[in-house]
């Protein structure tokens, strides 16, 4: 196993309501899981090969609950990466050199049958995770933005957190609302559903914390 580590940042939305019932070992309120997914590495390693300022992207489909599996799933590496780079971003995006189940990557990677093609592009990410603020933009395939969740009588931004200390993704959360549209073979539309704003701090072992 090649050791990974890297801190960043990321935007997810789901078709979920706010809170997003899987955050709870319960069930997508849809009955079916669509997500999209942005995250900027700040720095980070894959063995000898630095992942320092690079992005990646994903859009899954899960028909029901996740762990139910038969899910779709499309990834997109920065086109600013190098060719070692971008096998070390796939491998970790894929579950690979990662310890069963420890991270969402590991996770989802069981759930999935249908893995189309990667695409390498570029991959515009803005992300205020306390300001529960950001946007997601892949030219022909991503367009989400997201936004604090506001108080249906007076407007009013509200602020909501998630804590998982035995997560496998985030150890806090910051909860927000996005809408989503995607294009090419993996299609989903969202509005005004669950988003979280979280910082990122994995490695092949899950979390790291502390």
């Amino acid at each position: 196993m090649t050791s990974w580590e890297f801190k960043g940042r990321e935007l997810v939305n789901c078709t979920c309501e706010y809170g997003c019932n899987c955050q709870f070992n319960a069930l997508p309120d849809k009955g079916h899981c669509h997500a999209v997914a942005g995250i900027q590495i700040d720095e980070g390693h894959h063995g000898e090969t630095r992942l320092d300022g690079l992005r990646i992207a994903a859009i899954f489909k899960w028909p029901g609950p996740i762990h139910e599996g038969h899910g779709e799933c499309i990834a997109f590496v920065d086109e600013k990466a190098t060719e070692r780079q971008r096998e070390a971003l796939l491998r970790i995006m894929s579950g690979q050199d990662t310890d069963p189940f420890a991270t969402m990557f590991a996770v989802f990677a069981t759930t999935v049958t249908k893995v189309n093609e990667p695409v390498f592009t570029r991959i515009d990410l803005e992300l205020d995770i306390d300001g529960r603020r950001g946007r997601i933009f892949v030219k022909d395939y991503i367009e989400t933005v997201g936004e604090p969740i506001r108080n249906k009588v007076t407007g009013a931004e509200s602020r909501h957190q998630i804590v998982l200390p035995n997560g496998f993704e985030y150890a806090v959360a910051e909860i927000g609302s996005a809408s989503s549209r995607t294009g090419g073979s993996v299609l989903v539309e969202t509005k005004d559903t669950y988003a979280q704003f979280a910082r990122l701090h994995l490695n092949n072992h899950g979390v790291v914390r502390g």
